[in-house]
């Protein structure tokens, strides 16, 4: 895991903070603060996952023992987190749409 269970931390809590800013920022996917946080919390586990997977992620730092907790880490995950949050909570709100959702005015 990228970070250990302190990054995992980061990442669920910079995924609901991306969950709600783009839930402000683009009305027409909004799932309300608790809908945005949910989908924002999943999408940053999931999604800083994957980006630290695919970017090798605290590999080196891992290997030294440090466990991967250096600032570029930490500046990594919440931005991953930030963006997977932000992405899901995108995806949800056009699985919504496109089910009938109610639309805002």
């Amino acid at each position: 895991m990228w970070g250990g269970i302190v990054g995992l931390i980061i990442q669920l809590i910079a995924g609901g903070v991306g969950g709600n800013i783009a839930g402000s920022a683009l009305k027409q996917y909004d799932l309300g603060a608790v809908g945005n946080t949910i989908a924002g919390v999943i999408g940053g586990g999931v999604g800083a996952q994957i980006i630290g997977a695919l970017l090798g992620g605290g590999t080196e730092a891992a290997a030294a023992g440090t466990g991967g907790l250096d600032i570029g880490s930490i500046i990594g995950q919440i931005a991953s987190g930030g963006v997977g949050g932000a992405i899901l909570m995108v995806i949800v709100g056009l699985i919504k749409q496109a089910m009938g959702g109610a639309r805002p005015a």
